[in-house]
Parts: structure tokens; C-alpha cells; sequence
């Protein structure tokens, strides 16, 4: 975890020299994919007007790979590694940090292990050794652990009472039963108490290898440098990770309403049901009825007759989720208690209503106007590059996705997205609803909810 301060210092000097990127269109920006010299492949996007590095990197794994008992062991991970490494302990390294403005992060999603690095060029050996430290050699001394063991305590329970939180869980569980992915990434109340250095060793073994990595690097340097550097980094981890297998799966559930009792003023609604995946060739019409659905902020469907025409709601959004071994469309607002059941009729009845419809030309054609006009903002800084060159690694996109992106827009058509619309909508939602006490539905969704169960990068497209 980085020092506040150093955090400050390293996002002062990035927002300056990022100035120098915010003009240049997503097209202008050529990538070079480099072979380290130990064989690791880089994505580089080469700048010398700008004296930043920006660099992400990813594993596959993320806590899709914690043991069914020990759900949060790479969570803990993400929060442990920068904690003192090698020879530092954990406020020496977060000195070294902050005295050279160094951002260093880590971060667990169901699928992948992450991190990041934002460095002045002039610091690139001291940010890439302190890099190279957290993922090779971390310390994990006795009372670090304890101490990030007692802040994800904290952050558990508080989401015990936090109606968001309560209401995504619910989802994943019901979902997933059974399956990694309805383990919460951040563990649980019963499971982070028993994870041990060991089980955070060994699971940096089985998931940090070579050939389970995607790297993207921006700014000030070339890519010799950038070959000599990762390998530096990476290039003593094992050849080829040791994962256990994910099984394909889809929601579970799709039908049921699952209340959860909880006084507080506002009640939230979170849908998910079977979507797209990444690779299907409906995937862009499926990401453009999304956007006119509940995925365009205030142009949705959604926006409009919930929040615009009806008040009901301050944000209301949808999304697609193409997770690795699963597809999912999700949508997910908060309402008052007593609007709960009101706001999810109006939201399933916009659902069926575009899967038996589909969009009308002029939705299709500002959809396409919007996606086309805002994607060059995904590159706009060193830093969004750098994510987004791993993104496309990870969605196997290709090197010339960013040239071939809006005709790939262009190519969908008004009968793709209304065929599409009934493949993505017509499939039902699961819901789960954390608020007040409610009386039952009348279509008896919600009681039998209750009754069944009486116990979510941006990868948009």
C-alpha cells in the first residue's frame, strides 16, 4: 500500500507530465511489442516528450485460484506484497517509495492479479527494483500480516451492514453456488483468520509464473530498456504457472427474487443474468444494446424512465461482465424502501420491452456515435494506456484492435442489435433486493426468494 503522501506527490507530477498525452487520438498511438531478453512479451507505447513510466502488468488467476476454505488469500496478498520486501521492512520500503514519488499497487479481481507502477523516468531502477522486491521476496514479517489482517476485518464487517455490499455478495453466492466464483474476492469474517504466510507463499508460487503474464508499459523509455527491466522484475519467476482449473459456468437462479431484511432508508436491487462472452461474435452488438439499455449514463432507457420521468432513483446502470469463465449482463440501482418493488418492475419491464423490440434506428445510430466519439478518452494519459494495453492482451483484442475498434462499431446493423437484444435480455435475471422489510409480490417472486434463501475491469468491451 503506498504512503498518502508519496501517493500525492507521484499523482502531482503524472497529472503534469500526462498533459503532453491528453490531445493525442487513440489511432496516434503506436504499439511496439517487445521480447524481453528472457522471453517475457511487452506491449510499449514510446513517448519521450512525457518523463513518466506507467507500467501495468497482470496474472492470470486472481481469487478464482484461493482454496475453497481460504476465499481473500489473494486478496491478502494484493495487500501484504508491498508491505517490506527484501532486506526492507515495511517502512523503510514505503520511505523509498515516498522519497523518489513512486506509486506502487496490487490488486485481486476473480480473474486476475494486478498491479501497477507510475514512475518519473529518472527513477525507473530504484521503482522497478522495489517492484521486483514486492513480487519475488516479500517479507510477510509477523506483525505487517497481522495488521492488514486486522484492517480487511474491518472493512468485512463493515460491509456486513453496508446494503451495496450485501446485495453484490448475496448476488455472486446465489449465482455461483458451488463455484469459485461465488467466493468473495475479499474473503469472509471466518475464512481470513485462517490464512497463514504459508498459504500466501504458496499461492504466489502456483499463480506468479511467466507465461500467466501481460504487461503494458508507457512513457519515457525504450524498449530495450523496458526487455532489461522486466526481466529484472519477472524473469526469476517459474516458467509456467501451476493454476486449477475454473469450470465454465452460468448464473444460477435466473427467476428468483432474493430479499435480504435490512433497515436502512434506501433499498438496492442488483440484477445479473446470462450475457455475452468477450470472443462471441455478438459482442459488440450485445456492448451497444447494453450502452442504450442502462449503459449510457444519462441517454439510457433506464436513466430516463427511472431517475428522469420518475425520480426513483439518483443512478441506475447496466453492464456487461465477460468474466473468464463466465458471461454476465448486470444492472444495479438504490431506491427508497418503499419504491423498491415499483423501481424493479419498471426495470424488468425496459428489459423485456428492448428484447422484444430491440432499439430503434436513431438509439442505434447515437450509440454508435457515442462509442466511437468517446474511445480515444480511454487513451488519454500514460496511465489509461498502460490498462488498457493489458486489457487487450487479457481479451486476446489484438495488437491492431485500437485501429480496427470503430469499424467494428460501424459494422453492426439494426437487425444485429434487435436479433441480439432478445439473445441478451430474453434470458431472465437472478435479483437480490437489501432494504426494509417489504410485503411479499404479487407474482410471488419475493416470498419465494425469501423463503428459498433464508441466509460484483471495467472490462466493458
Amino acid at each position: 500500500m503506498m504512503a498518502p503522501m508519496a501517493k500525492m506527490i507521484a499523482q502531482a507530477l503524472a497529472g503534469a507530465a500526462l498533459l503532453a498525452l491528453t490531445a493525442a487520438p487513440a489511432s496516434a498511438t503506436k504499439i511496439e511489442q517487445v521480447t524481453s531478453p528472457g522471453g517475457i512479451e511487452i506491449w510499449l507505447v514510446r513517448d519521450p516528450s512525457v518523463p513518466l513510466i506507467a507500467m501495468d502488468f497482470s496474472f492470470r488467476g486472481g481469487s478464482s485460484q484461493d482454496p475453497a476454505d481460504k476465499p481473500g488469500l489473494a486478496s491478502m496478498v494484493a495487500g501484504l506484497i508491498d508491505e517490506g520486501a527484501g532486506d526492507l521492512p515495511s517502512r523503510t520500503f514505503h520511505e523509498r517509495l515516498e522519497s523518489k514519488a513512486i506509486e506502487l499497487s496490487f490488486t485481486a479481481t476473480r480473474d486476475y492479479f494486478s498491479g501497477t507502477l507510475r514512475t518519473l523516468a529518472e527513477n525507473k531502477g530504484e521503482a522497478f527494483d522495489l517492484m521486483r522486491q514486492s513480487i519475488n521476496v516479500p517479507r510477510f514479517d509477523a506483525a505487517d500480516v497481522e495488521r492488514i489482517r486486522g484492517e480487511i476485518m474491518g472493512i468485512l464487517r463493515r460491509e456486513t451492514t453496508n446494503p451495496d455490499d450485501m446485495a453484490s455478495k448475496r448476488w455472486w453466492e446465489t449465482a455461483f453456488a458451488g463455484h469459485p466464483y461465488g467466493r468473495p474476492v475479499r474473503g469472509t469474517l471466518e475464512s481470513v483468520p485462517t490464512i497463514a504466510v504459508g498459504d500466501l507463499r504458496g499461492y504466489m508460487k502456483d499463480v506468479f509464473a511467466r507465461d500467466n503474464l501481460k504487461i503494458g508499459i508507457v512513457g519515457n523509455i525504450d524498449g530495450a530498456t523496458a526487455g532489461a527491466l522486466v526481466d529484472k522484475v519477472f524473469g526469476a519467476l517459474p516458467a509456467h504457472a501451476e493454476l486449477r482449473p475454473v469450470p465454465k459456468a452460468d448464473p444460477q437462479g435466473l427467476g428468483r427474487v432474493v430479499a435480504v431484511d435490512l433497515d436502512v432508508p434506501q433499498s438496492v436491487v442488483v440484477l445479473g443474468g446470462v450475457g455475452i462472452p468477450r470472443k462471441d461474435p455478438d459482442f459488440m452488438a450485445a456492448f451497444l444494446v447494453n450502452h442504450i439499455l442502462g449503459g449510457g449514463a444519462m441517454s439510457s432507457r433506464l436513466y430516463r424512465e427511472v431517475r428522469e420521468q420518475r425520480g426513483l432513483a439518483y443512478s441506475i446502470y447496466s453492464t456487461l461482465v465477460p468474466l473468464d469463465s463466465a458471461a454476465l449482463f448486470m444492472t444495479a440501482t438504490a431506491t427508497r424502501g418503499e419504491a423498491a418493488h415499483q423501481t424493479l418492475d419498471l426495470v424488468e419491464a425496459e428489459i423485456r420491452r428492448l428484447a422484444e423490440n430491440g432499439p430503434t434506428e436513431e438509439e442505434l445510430a447515437k450509440a454508435k456515435s457515442y462509442q466511437k466519439g468517446s474511445f480515444p478518452l480511454r487513451f488519454d494519459t500514460s496511465t489509461k494506456i498502460a490498462g488498457q494495453l493489458v486489457l487487450m492482451q487479457v481479451e486476446d483484442l489484438g495488437i491492431d484492435y485500437i485501429d480496427k475498434r470503430n469499424s467494428l462499431v460501424d459494422a453492426v446493423t439494426l437487425a444485429d442489435v434487435r436479433r441480439v437484444s432478445k439473445r441478451l435480455l430474453e434470458g431472465g435475471t437472478l435479483t437480490t433486493m437489501v432494504g426494509r422489510p417489504q410485503p411479499a409480490l404479487a407474482k410471488g417472486g419475493w416470498g419465494a426468494g425469501t423463503n428459498a434463501d433464508p441466509h460484483p475491469s471495467e472490462r466493458p468491451e
